[in-house]
């Protein structure tokens, strides 16, 4: 009853225009890279106090979700994730691009954030204080277990060689390290640089990688385009549709639930479904080439982390993202303090919010459907146009995070080294992943010590930590053996090939 309440609510001319609002500039915030849903809010959230709190956190939410929306589009096109949890969309979006699927890769992700986000929402509106009370009980050991079983996911991002992830992870690591310590409140590795002393930024990083270190690849290609294939058919079959429905709901359930836990970010949660859709997979080889669950698993993850974000922000007034912080400070301004009793006092804005998001996942489709052909044919334009193009928005997408020219300066340091790593093959998402996952890592690990008086027993003395502990051991032991059968898959499928020539 409270629901179609909301729903009622939701469905007048104001919000539903404060809705398409948000989600339209969610989605323009989402293709650019570098700008992010954090600063859109934070640009915005002066200008919606002059709204009903129901239309400005309305608006302010669409762009959020939005931005998870419109993240895969340069991902997928370009190689150019719009958002860090985009990121392992790029491995199987890119390669579908290059053989002329960028259509069907937009579709399926479009298909997948719906129904992803969509499951999110009903989760919210049956679960929220429950599932919120649960969430409490990760503490830093259980976060350590957590963060040490994601860094089995680099097994399977290993390519050819899991020593060159492995150290590829460590690297990022270290990268992670630069600036201020966690627990020290020390400025470390900064070699005397001011500048360093606020650490490296992730998105520099990434749109060096992958944008910059993109263009650098064409050039030396001597690409006339992105794509040379035809376009052919811009929108997946029903076959493909159906393939790809289990991958809709793994990726929906992963997100969901890391989406609960407090500093679990949306790019944890797509690289976890990515490895589950390449452990469940039945041709494991495909992935990195061209498979379609690759785009379907991560989209699926990141839109579902972002609507469960939204139960510990309600419930308990815990953010568990940047951009959900700032929703908080807007709740704060309207004088709403998140909490149980936020659903009782306040049930008709709390219901007219969770009843908004269902229709703007349902916008956002109606939105990114019909854009897949024309967002499609920019693999047509000619590389000369295009790559100057992508320079631009990338050394604008490094500048406007924290408008520090270093950061354009580390972003082509990394498009440099980018095109070293593809060059010799060295696998660069391991990096991400370290980068992503160390400094939470180091963190739970040093708040765990200091909460056990220095003992290590209390990652095996506390159930959820131990359970976690040795599910990272079995998925070690799992990811190591599926990919030596991958390995021996490829290479009885060289020897065929060689013997039909």
């Amino acid at each position: 009853m409270l629901l179609l309440d909301g729903f009622l609510q939701a469905l007048t001319v104001q919000n539903m225009l404060m809705c398409a609002l948000g989600v339209l500039i969610g989605t323009f915030v989402g293709v650019l890279p570098g700008l992010g849903p954090t600063s859109a809010i934070a640009i915005l959230l002066p200008a919606t106090t002059v709204l009903d709190p129901a239309q400005g956190i309305i608006m302010l939410a669409g762009i959020y979700y939005g931005a998870m929306y419109g993240g895969s589009t340069t991902a997928i096109l370009l190689n150019i994730p719009g958002e860090v949890s985009s990121v392992p969309t790029c491995l199987d979006g890119y390669a579908l691009t290059k053989r002329g699927r960028g259509g069907p890769a937009l579709g399926i992700a479009a298909v997948a954030s719906f129904a992803a986000g969509t499951l999110g929402v009903v989760g919210l509106a049956l679960f929220a204080p429950f599932l919120a009370d649960q969430a409490l009980k990760f503490g830093p050991p259980e976060y350590f277990a957590l963060m040490f079983l994601a860094f089995t996911v680099i097994v399977n991002l290993a390519g050819n060689s899991v020593a060159k992830a492995l150290a590829m992870g460590a690297f990022g690591f270290l990268l992670a390290s630069v600036g201020i310590g966690n627990q020290s409140g020390m400025a470390r590795f900064h070699y005397g640089s001011t500048a360093l002393t606020g650490g490296l930024d992730m998105i520099s990083i990434i749109i060096g990688l992958f944008a910059i270190t993109e263009v650098f690849k064409g050039l030396s290609e001597k690409r006339a385009r992105i794509s040379n294939a035809s376009l052919g058919s811009v929108y997946p079959t029903r076959q493909e549709l159906i393939q790809c429905l289990p991958t809709f709901l793994r990726g929906g359930a992963v997100g969901f639930v890391l989406g609960l836990l407090p500093g679990c970010s949306a790019a944890i949660s797509s690289f976890f479904a990515y490895d589950l859709e390449k452990k469940m997979s039945k041709q494991p080889e495909r992935f990195g080439k061209g498979a379609l669950e690759g785009v379907a698993g991560p989209e699926a993850a990141n839109n579902a982390t972002s609507s469960a974000g939204f139960i510990p922000l309600l419930a308990l007034g815990i953010p568990s993202s940047p951009p959900l912080a700032i929703l908080l400070a807007g709740l704060m301004i309207y004088g709403l303090t998140p909490g149980p009793v936020l659903f009782e006092q306040n049930a008709a804005f709390v219901w007219t919010i969770i009843a908004s998001m269902f229709i703007g996942n349902a916008m956002l489709l109606i939105l990114n459907l019909p854009m897949v052909g024309v967002w499609a044919r920019l693999t047509q334009v000619p590389y000369g146009i295009m790559a100057p193009v992508i320079l631009l928005l990338s050394s604008i997408g490094a500048y406007t995070v924290r408008n520090s020219l270093l950061d354009v300066f580390v972003a082509y340091l990394f498009g440099g080294a980018g095109y070293l790593f593809y060059k010799y093959h060295w696998p660069a998402l391991p990096l991400v992943l370290g980068f992503i996952l160390g400094p939470l890592l180091e963190r739970s690990f040093l708040q765990s010590l200091s909460l056990s008086g220095e003992s290590f027993s209390v990652f095996f003395t506390r159930p959820i930590s131990a359970g976690l502990l040795a599910a990272s051991l079995l998925l070690l032991f799992v990811s190591m053996r599926l990919k030596r059968k991958t390995k021996e898959k490829m290479l009885q499928q060289v020897g065929e090939e060689l013997e039909i020539a």
